[in-house]
């Protein structure tokens, strides 16, 4: 099982930015049915609706890509415990009965992806090479001249 670990997890990270990024997508631009079905976009910088919206929007894209994963599901997480406690919560206590699950399946779902990291397919992953890559070919950084004793000079 520890070798579809990875790729499991990115493809989760993935699907889970995916529909997270075309909630954002509906309540912005009123696309794929709009927001909350009724195929029109939420008015510009109207609290908390169009943030809550932006958020999904850049959030869910950063986490679809692998970029920043871990700081943006940890927004976005936060975006969804306030959508629950503050939206859905005061029309009853369970998630059933105030409309609430998929404020609270995100929030989760961020938070397991904010502390399991990306997984596999990740652009964090591809930049970390990089880096590691660069600083490998670059060698080490030049120390102090031979011969010279320590803190002589400058």
């Amino acid at each position: 099982m520890d070798t579809v670990r990875a790729p499991a997890l990115g493809l989760f990270r993935a699907v889970t930015g995916l529909l997270f990024l075309c909630h954002g997508l509906a309540s912005l631009f009123g696309v794929l049915g709009g927001n909350r079905g009724t195929g029109r976009a939420v008015e510009f910088a109207v609290w908390p609706g169009w943030w809550a919206a932006l958020i999904q929007l850049v959030c869910g894209g950063c986490v679809l890509l692998g970029l920043f994963t871990r700081t943006t599901a940890v927004l976005a997480s936060g975006s969804m415990a306030y959508a629950y406690f503050v939206v859905h919560q005061p029309d009853g206590l369970l998630p059933l009965r105030n409309g609430g699950e998929l404020s609270a399946m995100y929030c989760w779902a961020f938070v397991l992806i904010a502390v399991l990291g990306p997984g596999a397919w990740a652009l964090d992953s591809a930049l970390r090479q990089a880096r590691t890559a660069r600083a490998v070919t670059a060698g080490p950084a030049p120390g102090p001249a031979a011969g010279a004793a320590p803190g002589a000079g400058g």
